[in-house]
């Protein structure tokens, strides 16, 4: 339990300071800070690989959602086939560049990376689909601080969380052999 509590509660803060520093500061963060945080969270938790290649996975996915939401502005039109074709692109491109990296990179990651850009951005590109170069700026702005600060706040409550596991696997080690005497006299006693 503390595991999850202590490394939990130290992503709540982190949340809650960035979308309050955030309103302080007019950085307009409120719409993508919990995608934003939590996607941070996840590529730093997540153990698979090294934490280069998730990142990397994950900046991957950002780039080609953007290259994808470009494509969407110049060649597909505003209906519900356009946006179907722009996200089979998106999706077609996150596997071809998992493939070509000899899946170096996670499959998981590129697509977790197109998908939170994909959800902080589709709003914005809706109300004005000329400004897409413009206004992804913003957005990536916005949600490179937010990912930023879940992926630190996160690799900083995973000490937590070991030390926790470390303290509870002693704790275990020292009663396991207490249960094994019990169950040798229980099997001898059969």
């Amino acid at each position: 339990m503390r595991r999850t509590l202590l490394p939990g509660l130290l992503l709540v803060v982190a949340v809650f300071l960035t979308v309050l520093l955030g309103a302080w500061l007019d950085l307009d963060l409120d719409s993508t800070a919990l995608l934003g945080f939590g996607a941070g969270a996840v590529v730093a938790l997540v153990p698979h690989a090294t934490v280069v290649r998730r990142l990397g996975g994950f900046t991957l996915g950002v780039v080609l959602a953007l290259v994808g939401y470009l494509v969407r502005a110049a060649l597909l039109p505003d209906t519900a086939s356009g946006r179907a074709a722009f996200a089979a692109i998106v999706v077609a491109l996150c596997v071809i560049a998992t493939a070509a990296s000899v899946e170096r990179l996670a499959l998981w990651s590129t697509l977790l990376g197109a998908a939170t850009f994909a959800g902080a951005f589709e709003a914005i590109y809706t109300l004005a689909p000329p400004r897409v170069l413009e206004n992804s700026i913003d957005s990536l702005t916005a949600l490179a601080l937010c990912v930023a600060v879940g992926f630190c706040a996160a690799v900083v409550g995973a000490p937590l969380s070991e030390r926790a596991r470390t303290t509870t696997t002693d704790t275990t080690a020292t009663k396991t052999p207490a249960h094994s005497s019990n169950n040798e006299v229980l099997e001898g006693s059969k």
